[in-house]
């Protein structure tokens, strides 16, 4: 063999022992490049992923690398799921890099967030096999930080839905009564002034004029007259049944001495058609379909009267069954029943709740915006009204506010036994789930309070907290909350976030916080500056928060934060 061939042979097995032999050497913080740097978190999580452009020569033909990417912060650690590489020579499913051109590595990256992550760094591991030979090359950091304004979003400060009273202070009764007429005639018949319905109407109007809780609005009556015979005449017929109806219950009025009644007003009607077509319509006459028929076809009183006289097999019927109805004087007494007072009602509370009905109890927890007093007025009402869920429902409303969620959850869970079709214990417990962190949970118990208004700012937050910023900005709508803000700011319409929160109608340091954060991001330092000193100011806890938070990192706030 030529020397020139055996010197190839050495120079192709040295390059080979190079390629396989010999440890790989460390991995260098410029080969990778994080998206996004610094992370961000995402709903509950902090997502990112790792690209990695290895340069060639670099990668072992025979080496199997595991990377595992690393959290570190507050003295502990955290890892994400770990990915494997492998030279060309080995054999096995990760993906390659090859030793002459070098490649590319993705890294998916995923922490559950923890508050004490905002300040912390990512690093990759590196675990590598190779041949018989196992060791752990240095890590690199590949990220700094958290940014965690998306972990503001807060289930808490959602307002959980109120099962509403019907309390009315003001219920409008109205009482009627008849007085029939005998066929062309407007005199007032005996029996009929007596009859059962007059009587009662009569006690019923003296009844209201003698309870102080009882109004006499209006007294009306409407005359009418059947409609058959010349229209003309029933003209005249009509107005004089109404002229002596009306006579007749001014004389009784003042027989009864009532003098406040509103106003009494009176009306006739010559040919009642509108109450003909309903009486037909209800009978069981046998060609009833023709009558009506002829009803839409004629809009004429005169011919409609004409046609349906025609039908002489029909019209004996109807002036048997139907037309004796029509000729009549309605009375009817408009009364207001007038219910507690505020004062009333806040006095009975005090000294004998059991004296108020339920829709007054809970119409009492609306007078007050002391939310203690409201939860004891609640309780009465479980206490007192045990079958009514509105109360138990109110009551983990208010349990949820003073962030008692365990008793909030038990009550809402109630509310739910009594009404399982309820909306707004439906919703609560979903308030309740999102809170622990329940997605699904919460997401069927939102499913069940479908319609309900006040489920959009519930709806707003999970959606924040799936990650799904735009979504939450839609089931938000025009809503001035925090909550709503931050979507805006999160989707980066900082315009209509600022407008969102200068709206929100009882600011608190979040509304602050949230407002200092759009001063960074428009890099306003006076916006920031206000507005971060405002939060503080209001909660101290946000001076840590904010002294960590990298939306002020290109700012100086040591004097805010100190």
């Amino acid at each position: 063999m030529r020397k020139s061939n055996l010197l190839a042979l050495a120079m192709g097995a040295m390059l080979v022992m190079t390629g396989c032999s010999k440890k790989m050497g460390q991995f260098k913080a410029d080969y990778f490049t994080t998206n996004p740097n610094p992370l961000e978190v995402v709903g509950t999580s902090v997502p990112a992923t790792v690209s990695g452009n290895i340069p060639a020569k670099f990668f072992k033909k025979n080496a199997e690398v595991t990377v595992t990417p690393v959290l570190v912060y507050a003295g502990t650690e955290s890892t994400s799921a770990p990915v494997a590489f492998q030279g060309e020579k080995v054999r096995g499913n990760a993906s390659v890099i090859n030793y002459n051109r070098g490649g590319n590595m993705t890294i998916p990256v995923n922490f559950a967030y923890t508050p004490d992550m905002m300040k912390s760094e990512l690093y990759l591991n590196f675990d590598v096999k190779q041949g018989k030979k196992q060791y752990v090359l240095p890590r690199v950091k590949v990220a700094d930080g958290v940014i965690a304004t998306a972990a503001l979003a807060d289930a808490g400060s959602v307002n959980p839905a109120l099962a509403p009273d019907k309390f009315q202070r003001i219920i409008n009764e109205k009482y009627k009564a008849d007085i029939l007429f005998l066929i062309n005639v407007a005199n007032l018949r005996e029996n009929q002034l007596n009859s059962d319905a007059m009587k009662a109407w009569n006690e019923a109007v003296r009844n209201a004029n003698a309870d102080t809780s009882r109004v006499i609005e209006e007294l009306n009556i409407s005359s009418f007259a059947s409609p058959d015979g010349p229209y003309a005449f029933n003209t005249q017929l009509a107005e004089k049944r109404e002229k002596n109806t009306k006579g007749y219950l001014e004389k009784t009025l003042a027989k009864e001495n009532i003098t406040e009644f509103g106003e009494l007003t009176a009306q006739f009607t010559p040919e009642d058609w509108e109450g003909f077509q309903k009486l037909v319509e209800a009978s069981n006459i046998q060609d009833k379909d023709l009558i009506l028929s002829v009803l839409k076809m004629y809009k004429d009183p005169e011919v409609r009267d004409r046609e349906i006289r025609n039908m002489s097999n029909v019209f004996d019927e109807l002036a048997k069954t139907i037309l004796p109805q029509l000729r009549y004087s309605r009375l009817t007494a408009s009364i207001n029943v007038i219910g507690k007072s505020d004062a009333e009602i806040n006095q009975y509370f005090n000294t004998n709740p059991s004296a108020l009905n339920v829709d007054e109890l809970l119409y009492a927890a609306t007078l007050t915006e002391d939310n203690g007093r409201k939860m004891k007025i609640y309780e009465a009402a479980t206490r007192i009204y045990p079958q009514d869920f509105r109360g138990f429902n109110n009551l983990g409303m208010t349990q949820y506010i003073a962030k008692n969620y365990a008793a909030a959850q038990k009550s809402f869970q109630q509310a739910a036994k009594l009404a399982p079709q309820s909306a707004e214990a439906q919703m609560n417990l979903g308030l309740v789930s999102l809170l622990n962190q329940d997605y699904a949970a919460a997401n069927r118990s939102f499913g069940n309070a479908g319609g309900l208004k006040e489920l959009n700012d519930a709806l707003g937050v999970f959606y924040l907290k799936q990650g799904d910023a735009a979504a939450a900005v839609k089931a938000f709508g025009d809503s001035k909350s925090n909550n709503a803000a931050l979507s805006q700011i999160l989707t980066k319409d900082y315009s209509k976030a600022k407008n969102t929160l200068s709206a929100v109608k009882n600011p608190d340091a979040t509304t602050y916080y949230l407002m200092a954060i759009l001063g960074a991001r428009t890099n306003n330092s006076q916006m920031l500056s206000s507005n971060l000193a405002q939060a503080i100011k209001l909660d101290n806890s946000f001076a840590k928060i904010a002294a960590n938070d990298l939306e002020f990192a290109k700012f100086n706030i040591s004097n805010l934060v100190k």
